[in-house]
């Protein structure tokens, strides 16, 4: 009886030490609570900005993810675009901090955040900027085609349509005024962007780009980032020419590249 007692204890012992071993973590740390679904309109149409009884916001580029908007080993430049590409890395004289108004990739890079704005009744969805020229892009939702003859400009013209969750927006028509990124990927006028913008909840949305331009790449050059969703944000007013200090980080009193001292540009 001793002996049977003695092993039923062991046994109860060990079961307890066992339940305290592996309960432990699940107390130490909990699981994070699930993301919001995106939200969606009547007809479960994926939305792009807020849904109704929501409050207002801005997408912002997500910088701590990593995620690189492209890997520049990678990118097959044409000789011209990789001389011009080095040569842009350094100085700071990138027209978007000029005030310039600037198309492609580059729009969603600012720390003030974009607005994203689809209205079905137009059929059209815009891209409202915050900093540098303060202004917006179209991009048309009715099933147009690109126009075979128009005057490039600095946001080219734009076509888009939903492909599921994901919004897909096609882009010719840019001049060459501007620079597609931060970095200064180098362009021309024949240059052809697709953009997609996926939604995965409420908070974040996948942004993929191919930018396809044979004449400065031997390839199609691709990229993604992470956008994060910023509620109770909205537009301000941003005077980019008023007081723009600009271009004393930029150039000397004798008009000369002072090199990359800028660490962010609006």
């Amino acid at each position: 009886m001793r002996l049977f007692t003695t092993a039923v204890r062991r046994t109860v012992i060990r079961h307890a030490l066992l339940s305290t071993l592996f309960a432990a973590p699940a107390f130490a740390a909990q699981a994070p609570a699930p993301a919001e679904p995106a939200p969606r309109d009547a007809q479960g149409h994926m939305l792009i900005s807020w849904g109704p009884g929501q409050a207002h916001g801005l997408w912002y580029t997500d910088y701590g993810t990593r995620i690189p908007f492209f890997n520049v080993d990678e990118i097959a430049f044409k000789p011209w675009a990789k001389g011009l590409f080095d040569a842009r890395q350094k100085h700071d004289l990138e027209p978007h901090a000029r005030c310039k108004a600037s198309g492609g990739i580059r729009q969603q890079l600012t720390p003030y955040g974009v607005e994203m704005l689809e209205i079905p009744a137009l059929q059209k969805l815009f891209i409202f900027d915050i900093g540098g020229p303060h202004t917006y892009r179209e991009i048309f939702m009715d099933g147009r085609s690109h126009p075979t003859d128009f005057e490039p400009t600095n946001y080219g013209h734009s076509i888009g349509w939903w492909d599921g969750d994901t919004l897909v927006i096609d882009s010719v028509g840019y001049n060459t005024d501007f620079w597609f990124e931060r970095m200064g990927l180098p362009h021309t006028e024949s240059v052809h962007v697709i953009e997609y913008y996926t939604r995965r909840n409420k908070n974040q949305m996948d942004y993929r780009f191919v930018m396809d331009d044979p004449t400065a790449y031997d390839k199609p050059v691709e990229g993604r980032a992470r956008l994060n969703w910023r509620e109770n944000e909205e537009l301000f007013e941003y005077v980019c020419q008023q007081a723009n200090y600009a271009q004393e980080l930029m150039v000397n009193e004798n008009r000369e590249a002072i090199g990359r001292i800028n660490s962010i540009t609006p």
